[in-house]
């Protein structure tokens, strides 16, 4: 029986997907990588896995209906059921939303709905929080605000630096985002 398939959308560095990839309990096959940015490191990464990727410029295309209509494309075309994304830094639109409703999901480091949107590290960190953490939820068409599966506190120590605290953070998101993907896939 083969596996379900599955795509990661990223856009830098591609530590989640690499966390993703080194996960032998895996329900799925990750069998495409989609990325925003020519030259992210995450593409070197796929090609050490043997991924397929797919790359693109988003300011290439008049909208964004435009590019996800080519996306959704690509999906199907790689007969993936799931998206997954993993540092992917655009807002997913209602294209790629409708085609794959339910089938999208997302880590945010942060336990939202506290700090959703960009940096939440740093907002995290510039608040005095004193606990900060890992949310993974799916995707709907708002900004970090769909259906939480699963969370993960990460206390923010006295002597930390944004540094450090994203550093222990991504021990986290590498941990517990191959766990959900283990629990939701079917």
């Amino acid at each position: 029986m083969s596996l379900v398939k599955a795509a990661v959308f990223a856009s830098g560095t591609g530590s989640n997907f690499q966390a993703i990839m080194e996960n032998a309990n895996l329900p799925c096959e990750i069998s495409l990588l989609i990325c925003d940015k020519p030259g992210a490191r995450v593409l070197e990464k796929a090609k050490k896995f043997g991924v397929p990727t797919f790359v693109f410029k988003p300011k290439e295309y008049t909208n964004k209906e435009e590019y996800e209509k080519l996306l959704v494309e690509k999906l199907r075309e790689a007969d993936v059921s799931w998206v997954f994304l993993a540092g992917y830094m655009r807002i997913v639109g209602p294209t790629l939303l409708s085609a794959y409703e339910g089938r999208i999901v997302n880590i945010h480091p942060s336990l939202l709905p506290k700090f959703p949107g960009k940096d939440a590290i740093g907002q995290a960190f510039q608040a005095g929080e004193n606990v900060t953490g890992v949310t993974v939820h799916f995707i709907d068409e708002g900004i970090d605000t769909g259906p939480i599966i699963a969370q993960e506190p990460v206390y923010i120590l006295a002597d930390d630096t944004e540094e450090s605290l994203k550093d222990r953070i991504q021990k986290v998101e590498h941990r517990l985002y191959p766990r959900v993907i283990q629990k939701i896939v079917k």
